[in-house]
């Protein structure tokens, strides 16, 4: 790709962002829930489909499912109506899709015969596949909404329930990774609009940032270097197989298999004179299934299995040193932070180092957690499971010599 065609991409896709956030700006605010799911989530995971359609309705809720973001969306789009269909839905696809074979997405999305079995149902769910081909499908070329994605938009604003998983979880942020590196070489190099980032739906807000495959893929570090380009203070990572709730108030809540990542830059600043990436001062914390919290007061309420689990930082139940070589490792963070919040200890030491392909074979980086004073944990009392709150993370960059073991 030549230069000047890169530039005048970034420049689309910034008059894009442009655009949405002034034709926007006087929506009123959603009276809907939000499911957003981390991915993977299976056919079986009863608790997340469940909810979907209580959400939407109850029984017999009507859920248009939205299959564009799908490698193969009819496929797609047949599968998942009938799973939701199977935990009591009546549920029914929407052929507006760049893959659908034999159609014209243009024209699909400006069906008022489609807004309009949307706009009466009460709930829109979308599939998981590529986020970029669900913003290509429902916005316009000049940042506006077509009828279908104002029909969504309609669903979620009179009170239903807007859900998505993987691809339909990114969308669901004003801003979305689009074309991104891996984790570390994300790090390495930064982000930019119209390159890694693109304009989302934004159906969570503007103060939120959304990322999904949170632990499975160590993609809490990813998060970090979009949040910073945006001026997010608040971003909120999600699991596989595991979903959150938020609702007009708010008030987050998990569900299903595992947990959600919650990042907070209100107090983190940066070294404008190191150019490589760095972070201050950053707060990280792990909200598991079954827990509440509310993202403007910041309350925390525990899950059941938690209420009388607070852990007593003066007696611990480890004292040992916390450290991995793996830090975007699966599960490596929330490990470390399980480790350090019931330990003696006050400092865990986590290092990512380049993989092959990688930009940067030079470059690593050391995430260091710090339990503080306002560091909090809650065991639970019927499995090994733990909520871990604020955290202190530091985030600076280190050189790594080639070969780095013989």
């Amino acid at each position: 790709m030549t230069s000047f065609v890169k530039a005048v991409r970034v420049m689309c896709v910034s008059l894009l962002a442009l655009c949405v956030q002034v034709s926007h700006a006087a929506d009123a605010a959603p009276k809907g829930n939000l499911l957003i799911a981390g991915g993977a989530v299976r056919g079986d995971n009863g608790e997340v489909w469940t909810r979907l359609v209580e959400l939407a309705g109850g029984k017999g809720a009507r859920i248009a499912v939205m299959p564009s973001a799908a490698g193969n969306p009819l496929r797609s789009g047949t599968n998942l109506v009938a799973t939701l269909n199977k935990y009591g839905a009546s549920a029914f696809a929407v052929p507006v899709g760049v893959r659908f074979k034999d159609r014209d997405y243009t024209k699909d999305a400006e069906d008022p015969a489609l807004a309009n079995a949307i706009r009466e149902a009460g709930g829109v769910y979308f599939a998981g596949g590529d986020q970029g081909l669900i913003t290509k499908a429902l916005v316009r070329p000049d940042g506006s909404r077509t009828a279908v994605l104002q029909a969504i938009w309609d669903v979620y604003q009179k009170g239903g329930v807007i859900g998505g998983s993987s691809a339909g979880a990114a969308i669901m942020s004003a801003t979305m990774y689009y074309e991104a590196r891996t984790v570390l070489g994300t790090l390495s190099v930064g982000v930019n609009d119209g390159q890694e980032l693109a304009p989302g739906l934004g159906f969570v807000g503007k103060d939120l940032f959304v990322d999904q495959h949170l632990l499975a893929r160590g993609r809490f570090a990813r998060m970090l270097p979009a949040m910073l380009k945006k001026g997010y203070k608040q971003g909120l990572g999600i699991d596989e197989n595991t979903a959150v709730i938020i609702n007009s108030k708010r008030e987050v809540e998990v569900i299903g298999y595992q947990g959600a990542l919650l990042l907070d830059l209100a107090q983190a600043t940066t070294n404008g004179g190191e150019k490589d990436f760095n972070l201050s001062n950053a707060r990280i914390s792990y909200l598991d299934r079954g827990d509440r919290y509310n993202l403007l007061t910041r309350e925390y309420t525990p899950s059941t299995d938690k209420k009388d689990g607070k852990l007593d930082p003066a007696n611990p139940y480890l004292d040992e040193q916390v450290y991995s070589a793996d830090m975007l490792g699966h599960n490596t963070v929330l490990v470390m932070m399980e480790k350090l919040i019931n330990n003696s200890r006050s400092e865990a030491i986590g290092i990512a180092t380049a993989a092959p392909g990688d930009p940067r074979q030079d470059l690593g980086f050391e995430f260091k957690l710090t339990k503080e004073a306002g560091s909090v944990g809650y065991e639970s009392a019927t499995s090994d499971a733990y909520t871990i709150l604020n955290l202190r993370m530091d985030v600076r960059p280190l050189k790594i010599t080639q070969p780095w073991y013989r």
